[in-house]
């Protein structure tokens, strides 16, 4: 379960990002957050995620404070989180397969475990066949799919995305979100930021929205 309490991110300059914001999702939930550019959506996705600390308030994952934590702990919270960025952050120098692997090799998985859990995570996404490619090759939807496939190749209990749909066609979005919803399916907390309410509308049994950094529906 995650709790926000309170919670407001100030940048320098005096650029306040959130303000005040309380919200709680469930474990095994499927949240979408939604507002328009620069109502905060991505930097409450980079705190849930722990990639930021908040100015104030606080923030509970499974029962742990991220902002109380110990900077040494942190890496060992955020194994519990997949997360996939806009932009993918895909190494272009290595094939989808290499990818994929570097979650793994970066706990130090046994190197069949770790193939085998690639090549799976993978299939899941429907691009085994594409192992070998170079991300270069791929659709800008075949670069979002390898993302999410690197993104849960550890197996996280919550999946965080931060506009994964944003520089899709239509049916390439439809079907990254679909593979979201086959990951809430079985048990995993999915957390999609998005400026796009529709897909909110179709995909969503919840929506967190945001405007000027606060929450103005229910949370």
């Amino acid at each position: 379960m995650i709790v926000c309490s309170a919670v407001t991110k100030r940048y320098p300059g005096g650029i306040e990002a959130l303000r005040g914001v309380d919200c709680s999702i469930e474990a095994g939930e499927m949240v979408f957050i939604t507002g328009r550019s620069g109502a905060g959506k991505t930097t409450l996705v980079k705190l849930l995620a722990a990639l930021e600390l908040p100015t104030s308030g606080s923030i509970v994952v499974n029962g742990q404070n991220i902002a109380a934590l110990r900077k040494s702990a942190i890496p060992y919270l955020r194994r519990n989180f997949g997360l996939v960025f806009q932009d993918q952050k895909l190494l272009f120098d290595r094939d989808a397969l290499q990818n994929v692997l570097l979650p793994l090799s970066i706990i130090g998985a046994p190197r069949k475990e770790a193939l085998r859990r690639a090549r799976a995570a993978l299939d899941k996404v429907g691009l085994l066949a594409r192992e070998k490619a170079l991300p270069i090759a791929l659709s800008g939807g075949e670069q979002q799919r390898l993302s999410i496939a690197r993104a849960v190749v550890n197996r996280p209990s919550i999946l965080l995305a931060d506009e994964p749909t944003a520089n899709l066609d239509s049916a390439s979005a439809r079907d990254i979100l679909e593979i979201f919803a086959s990951f809430h399916d079985v048990g995993v907390t999915v957390i999609v930021a998005t400026h796009d309410p529709h897909w909110a509308t179709h995909f969503g049994p919840r929506t967190i929205r945001l405007e000027r950094g606060m929450v103005v529906s229910p949370a």
